[in-house]
């Protein structure tokens, strides 16, 4: 007969758990058995989390949210943890003053990793017309709510926002969500038209003194601007259509900017005078009035609905690659439920290049035709300013990698 601790013996090298007759009538477990025998590994103590940096004072929030890099931690040892939500960087500052030259989305990625999602976190006042409007001198404060998550609100209001008095310089006016300096240019002379805006603007109907061309100090005939009013405009030329690659459909017309006229006065048909000129200005050719002002400045960043994804179609100025502050046209608008101040992760399209190994390979009637398509690679972060039905123009607010037309835009 073999001895149960034969067996056991005989079976140990292999791994597979044995147990004796007898252990196995009063008792339903087993024990495996290895090779050789080891002592189980001390639970490794889980690291504390060091504790963030101090933060240093920067002069405005767009040194400090380049010094503070997003990551995926949270801001303090200190701090509850937190349900899910929104991630804190790091070094978020437990207070900050906000400056002059801040935008409302430089303050939102210095403190969060996801700057879109400053509406969760931040404290809104409801008796204050617009609550997510900031000013300079105001002190932000990072707190934790009863959740553990996080909160920002205004711990002290600066003179801005009390009872006006006389003074001897203009205030501060509340920091704009994005750098409107950016975008003032292209708001003023368009390079992208929409096809609304093609189908609505004023247009010269005609040259003075009968003149095919007309350049700086001529006089144009303009139909369209009685409920413009006087004042500087911009002369556009349409030039080719920009079509939706997806569907095929016109959604709007590239621009470019021919002259500025000045107009004195509004009637059916009015007079207008160039007062300057880049190039020939043809009838048919569009007026803009020189307004900044059709674009809110109090844009708050938001994520869009989930799901939501389109493309690039063009990009002021024509250049080939784009980078942080260019405007993009995209091929999506409130028809398809987007809206001003929503926030789009930009996907640069992966290249389709010759299979590598098939140079390693002799038999190259196999490698014929045999391409890899590179994945896509998140590129960049684009905040939409302005809808139409069909298409909207966006700001690139960062950019990883340069981006290019035809590069897919999504709900982040």
């Amino acid at each position: 007969m073999v001895s149960n601790q034969q067996v056991m013996r005989s079976w140990r090298p292999m791994g597979v758990a044995t147990c004796s007759l007898a252990v196995l009538g009063l008792l339903s477990g087993c024990q495996f058995f290895q090779g050789h025998e080891e002592a189980a590994p001390a639970a490794t103590p889980v690291a504390q989390r060091a504790a963030p940096a101090a933060v240093v004072q920067q002069d405005n929030a767009i040194e400090a949210a380049i010094a503070n890099a997003p990551a995926d931690t949270a801001a303090s040892e200190a701090a509850p943890a937190p349900a899910a939500g929104p991630v804190l960087n790091p070094s978020a500052p437990k207070s900050y003053t906000v400056k002059r030259g801040d935008t409302l989305w430089d303050i939102s990625a210095m403190y969060l990793r996801d700057p879109w999602l400053w509406p969760e976190i931040w404290q809104v006042n409801p008796n204050v017309h617009n609550p997510h409007l900031i000013y300079p001198g105001d002190v932000l404060t990072l707190a934790y709510g009863a959740n553990g998550q996080p909160q920002v609100m205004v711990s002290q209001g600066s003179a801005l926002r009390v009872q006006p008095l006389v003074r001897s310089s203009p205030l501060d006016g509340p920091v704009a969500t994005i750098p409107f300096d950016a975008i003032r240019a292209f708001l003023g002379k368009p390079s992208i038209v929409s096809k609304e805006d093609a189908k609505h603007a004023p247009h010269v109907a005609a040259l003075g003194d009968r003149h095919l061309v007309a350049g700086l100090g001529h006089q144009v005939y303009v139909k369209g601007l009685q409920d413009k009013g006087p004042g500087r405009y911009s002369v556009v030329h349409v030039g080719e259509e920009l079509k939706d690659p997806e569907s095929g459909k016109v959604l709007g017309y590239m621009g470019t900017y021919t002259a500025a006229a000045k107009v004195d006065a509004v009637d059916k048909v009015s007079r207008a005078t160039l007062i300057e000129s880049t190039r020939e200005t043809n009838a048919g050719d569009l007026l803009f009035a020189e307004d900044t002002h059709s674009v809110s400045t109090d844009i708050v960043p938001r994520a869009p609905p989930a799901g939501f994804s389109g493309q690039i179609m063009a990009v002021v100025d024509g250049v080939s690659l784009i980078g942080q502050y260019h405007v993009v046209a995209i091929n999506r608008g409130s028809s398809q439920g987007l809206e001003t101040g929503h926030v789009l992760a930009i996907d640069r399209r992966g290249e389709v290049i010759p299979d590598a190994s098939c140079k390693k390979r002799s038999d190259f009637a196999w490698c014929f035709g045999k391409n890899v398509k590179l994945p896509d690679e998140r590129a960049g972060t684009l905040l939409v300013f302005k809808t139409y039905e069909n298409m909207s123009f966006g700001l690139i607010v960062s950019t990883t990698v340069p981006v290019a037309v035809a590069d897919r835009v999504r709900t982040p």
